[in-house]
């Protein structure tokens, strides 16, 4: 980190990040759509939702990609949509099954790209994409992608399970680059091969097939302490993190600051909480990948998320008082 760096510089560009901001709105959606029903294991507030058939689970999530993203680069915004959602799986401890798309666009080249960068992840990844609808000739171009997985019931990660003590590890993939084409992007997937990026998932599948997390969240626009900040909201927990632990690559050599980093899609990366006699053979694994992996912090009794480097100490959430997505007591089935 740089030597200027601060807990107050950090928690403030974390707290008015649009990554951050953008999600406030979902509390409101959540009141407005709810329906329980006795199969649905989990819903809003997880990666995916959550349905019961028998030992196992579907797993069902959504996902798409800013247009502002589509607008910069169309291909990378085709490869995010398709790994995004998978990652919304591998975050649950799932195997991703298969994606359908919904495609809308005015502009024939652009949706080319898009396409062509979804075929591309799609194939690394080895999840296919079946179906969907598409909108021709809109005044707009989308890309929205829902994809199906599957796990067993009682190997489901969830993110609502941390607990007062456990370890808070950030397992991040730095060897990329910052994405030409959006600064806020970290792009540590297009230039890997496809079975590396599977194995990458596939920890994640292991990691609950053997009970050895708490809880679990992809990173995504938030960045890690935006996300971390999501799953603490979510397990009604707080949080003390050291700045100084969270993997980073070299930022001179990128040109990024501390703040930028932390901010930023990290191509492939979570957060997990895990009791402390786990903790070693979690990073363990996500290392044996390819991936950082390391204890940033630890999980509280709190409210709050706070952030300390260099002796200073500072609170970018308090969850009693304000959420990131609005997560209401009254949200969860479990």
């Amino acid at each position: 980190m740089a030597k200027n760096c601060s807990t107050q510089s950090v928690a403030t560009a974390v707290r008015e990040y649009e990554g951050v901001t953008r999600k406030h709105a979902i509390g409101e959606i959540i009141r407005s759509l709810r329906l329980d029903r006795p199969d649905v294991v989990a819903s809003f507030g997880e990666d995916a939702a959550v349905i019961r058939q028998g030992e196992n689970g579907l797993l069902l999530a959504a996902d798409g990609i800013w247009n502002k993203l589509m607008e910069a680069d169309p291909y990378w915004a085709g490869f995010c949509a398709v790994l995004v959602n998978i990652h919304d799986i591998a975050a649950m401890g799932g195997e991703p099954l298969a994606m359908v798309d919904i495609l809308s666009f005015t502009d024939d080249q652009l949706m080319a790209e898009v396409t062509r960068g979804m075929a591309d992840a799609a194939v690394r990844f080895n999840v296919p994409i079946v179906g969907g609808h598409l909108h021709p000739n809109t005044p707009y171009n989308v890309i929205d992608i829902a994809i199906l997985g599957t796990a067993r019931i009682d190997e489901i990660i969830y993110s609502d399970k941390a607990q007062t003590g456990d370890a808070i590890i950030a397992a991040i993939d730095i060897k990329g680059r910052v994405h030409p084409s959006c600064a806020m992007n970290w792009d540590s997937v297009t230039m890997k091969d496809g079975e590396t990026l599977r194995s990458q998932i596939r920890v994640m599948k292991g990691l609950g097939e053997d009970n050895l997390v708490t809880a679990a969240k992809d990173i995504s626009n938030p960045g890690v302490i935006g996300t971390l900040g999501m799953l603490l909201e979510m397990s009604e927990k707080g949080a003390l993190v050291d700045l100084h632990a969270i993997p980073m690559p070299d930022l001179h050599e990128h040109g990024i600051t501390f703040e930028h980093w932390v901010r930023m899609y990290p191509g492939m990366g979570f957060i997990l909480t895990a009791s402390q006699e786990h903790v070693d053979e979690v990073c363990r694994r996500f290392r044996v990948a390819g991936m950082a992996a390391q204890v940033i912090g630890t999980v509280t009794d709190g409210r709050e998320l706070t952030l300390t480097y260099q002796g200073e100490k500072t609170s970018v959430f308090d969850f009693s008082v304000d959420g990131i997505i609005g997560i209401f007591d009254g949200c969860r089935q479990r």
